[in-house]
């Protein structure tokens, strides 16, 4: 291929996913690895593929994911996860676009599936999860609102077939305890983005959740599966804006004790 492809995965404690990940992309002409100072075996096993191992500070998922393209030394980039893994069919299309040439493409999006309770998923808002990974490294970025990154580039994108893999949770406690985590981040971001609790919100969209995913998207089709996916979904909605509600009632509670604090006669501060 004249194009060349940089490969390009976050980690941090990822000793349990990594290897498949790593083994999944050798077929590119780079590695590049970003660890968030991982305690496990996760940069002794990044090291048997790549000497691209760098270590930086946690900059949040967008922050990351920028830091990590600028890395790269190869035109095009390819950003993986450390859950997740390229399929035979995705590495045979990505392939044959680059030895026929990209012509005017400037990115690659695809499907990812994921891997549940030892079953794929097809149906609901898991699938078919359209991604845009895979791009010029010129012409395209990450944004959105943490935890969600996404890209964005400027250009024509093209969309495969080709699966990407993703073994997303270990079990449904490991489910619950992120949605726990990103339900956090989430609720800051949005705090600080100006957004204020509202009662509407926490009490409709955690049902326009559960029927978007288990109705409309179908994902009553994948089973029990299908109806613990929604449920857990729309849970996270609904810690989400309770999560704003207490992280604003934790804001307001602190001014209120600032103003009633007062400030020191003697002007050296609050007394």
């Amino acid at each position: 291929m004249s194009e060349k492809i940089s490969a390009c995965i976050m980690t941090f404690n990822e000793e349990r996913n990594i290897e498949r990940c790593l083994k999944s992309v050798t077929w590119c002409d780079e590695i590049v690895v970003l660890d968030s100072y991982s305690a496990d075996r996760t940069l002794e096993i990044c090291r048997q593929y790549t000497d691209r191992v760098h270590q930086h500070t946690w900059q949040g998922y967008i922050g990351q994911r920028n830091l990590i393209r600028g890395m790269a030394t190869h035109s095009w980039v390819f950003f993986l996860d450390a859950d997740e893994e390229v399929s035979d069919e995705l590495r045979e299309q990505i392939q044959a676009e680059f030895e026929a040439g990209t012509g005017d493409y400037v990115g690659y999006r695809f499907p990812r599936r994921v891997f549940y309770l030892n079953r794929w998923i097809m149906h609901g808002e898991w699938y078919p999860d359209i991604k845009l990974r895979l791009f010029k490294k010129e012409l395209g970025h990450s944004v959105g609102e943490e935890p969600h990154d996404q890209v964005v580039v400027d250009g024509p994108v093209r969309t495969l077939s080709g699966p990407l893999y993703h073994y997303t949770y270990e079990d449904l406690t490991d489910h619950i305890k992120t949605i726990n985590r990103f339900s956090a981040i989430s609720a800051r971001a949005k705090y600080e983005s100006g957004y204020r609790f509202r009662w509407i919100d926490f009490l409709f969209r955690p049902l326009f959740r559960f029927l978007k995913g288990y109705v409309l998207k179908l994902g009553l089709l994948d089973g029990r599966r299908g109806l613990f996916i929604a449920l857990v979904s729309a849970f996270g909605v609904a810690v989400k804006y309770a999560k704003v509600w207490e992280y604003q009632a934790v804001k307001k509670a602190a001014e209120s004790r600032s103003t009633d604090e007062g400030p020191d006669p003697s002007g050296n501060g609050p007394v």
